[in-house]
């Protein structure tokens, strides 16, 4: 199966917790983080919405990007949310239809 690196935010609601990850498999890990089985922190914090996303054509650089917004202030977090995505849609539907899990 093909791997397209992608970096990613989830949030718990509007303008609540944000997490940040990495992946080669958007749907899955995303269905992960649903399933309580994507990371404790997204467990524990109900941090399933899908609020953001980008791709990239190498795993190295999407890595380097989540780490360079994990140290990001929250204002720009936000603002990057909202640049794309105002109303703060889970994006996990649409992902589905053209990234099956499997």
């Amino acid at each position: 199966m093909a791997r397209h690196p992608c970096v990613y935010m989830l949030a718990s609601q509007r303008n609540g917790t944000l997490y940040i990850g990495a992946t080669g498999d958007i749907a899955m890990r995303v269905m992960l983080h649903r399933q309580g089985k994507g990371s404790a922190f997204t467990r524990k914090y109900r941090v399933h919405r899908l609020v953001w996303y980008e791709f990239h054509q190498d795993f190295g650089y999407a890595i380097e990007r989540e780490k360079r917004l994990k140290n990001w202030h929250r204002a720009w977090k936000i603002n990057l949310i909202e640049a794309t995505n105002p109303d703060w849609e889970d994006f996990f539907d649409t992902i589905q239809m053209w990234a099956p899990i499997g």
